[in-house]
Parts: C-alpha cells; structure tokens; sequence
C-alpha cells in the first residue's frame, strides 16, 4: 500500500506570483505533487476540459456536494457562481501516495488547515509591500485603476492573516521565493 501523500496550500494576494511559483513546482518534478482541480459551476470556456481544468457541476449537484459534506472549501464568488475543492479530489491524489498543492485563497487555506491539521502545511506568499504589488499589477495593464485599488485592499487583509500560515515566503525575487517554497515542502514530505 502506497504511503499516503501530503496536503500543500499556498495562498497569496493577486499579483505575488502564486501561480508562477505553483506551476515551477508541479514542473520541477521533485516533489511528487498533484495539483487539485476545482469544483465550478460557471460553463466551461472554449477548451476547457471537464476533470482537467474544472470538476463543471450545476448549481444543484455544487448545492447537493455542500450538503453532504463534499467539499473541504468553498465559496460562493456571486449569487449562483460557486468554486470548491472537493474532499474526494484530496482522498484520490493522496490516496495514491502523491502530495497535492492546492491554490486557495487565504480562507480556503486556513479551512484547510484546520480540517487536516499536521497533514497539511499552509503558506503564504507575500509581496515585498504593498506598493510593489501595486506596481505588479499596474504593469501587468489587464485591470482598470479600481480593480486595482480593490486587489489592493483585498491583499492588506490577506496580508493581515499571514501569521496564521505555517510559514511565509516574501517573493521580491521569483527564483529565490521558487526555491525557498520548493524548501519548505521538501522539509515537510520528508517528516514522518
């Protein structure tokens, strides 16, 4: 029987390079990571593949998942649009000796946390302040100033629940917050 795998949830503001950091992860190989796919229950965009990019469910069978305990997050982003990750995603990836990354939002990973305790290690990654984040995301010209002003302060309150994480990565440099984040799991697969 395979060892169980561990839970790694990453969260982080918009803009500090979560995905980036995520993708170099689940690339590298190393660590015997699967990456959750998500519950929706928006329509699947042109190309989207169920099972791969998203778990597409209707507003009554995400509802029916909540009721018997499915999900071990989930959030409903506006009235109807829902978004979770689902326990029988966790139990199948770990099931098979894998550890699996989740990118969920500060709630979500705390949520986490506290479902799977010791089994789970939580980090956040921060921006090096909240002028650089600012900056990222006014380089990065896909959001209009108000958009912006909202990430901002949404990132401040996020910002505000990193000492509640089991560790934090400040990424001022993408391939040193690569590899401190690559560190720390590495640290964490590898205790008994």
């Amino acid at each position: 029987m395979n060892k169980k795998g561990k839970i790694i949830v990453i969260a982080a503001p918009s803009g500090c390079g979560k995905s980036t950091i995520i993708n170099a992860l689940l690339e590298g190989g190393d660590l015997n990571l699967g990456f959750s796919v998500s519950a929706t229950t928006r329509a699947p965009r042109a190309g989207e593949v169920h099972g791969k990019n998203y778990y597409f469910m209707s507003e009554e069978a995400f509802r029916d998942t909540i009721a018997e305990g499915g999900f071990i997050e989930y959030e409903e982003v506006f009235p109807g649009r829902f978004y979770g990750t689902l326990r029988s995603e966790i139990d199948r990836i770990t099931g098979e000796g894998h550890n699996i990354i989740l990118d969920l939002d500060v709630n979500g990973a705390l949520g986490v946390k506290n479902i799977y305790g010791n089994s789970a290690l939580t980090i956040f990654v921060a921006p090096p302040n909240l002028e650089e984040l600012r900056r990222r995301l006014e380089f990065r010209g896909t959001e209009t100033p108000e958009v912006i002003d909202v990430r901002v302060d949404r990132a401040a309150y996020e910002m505000s629940r990193a000492a509640e994480f089991d560790a934090r990565i400040v990424n001022d440099r993408l391939d040193k917050a690569i590899n401190d984040t690559r560190n720390l799991i590495g640290g964490f697969i590898a205790l008994a």
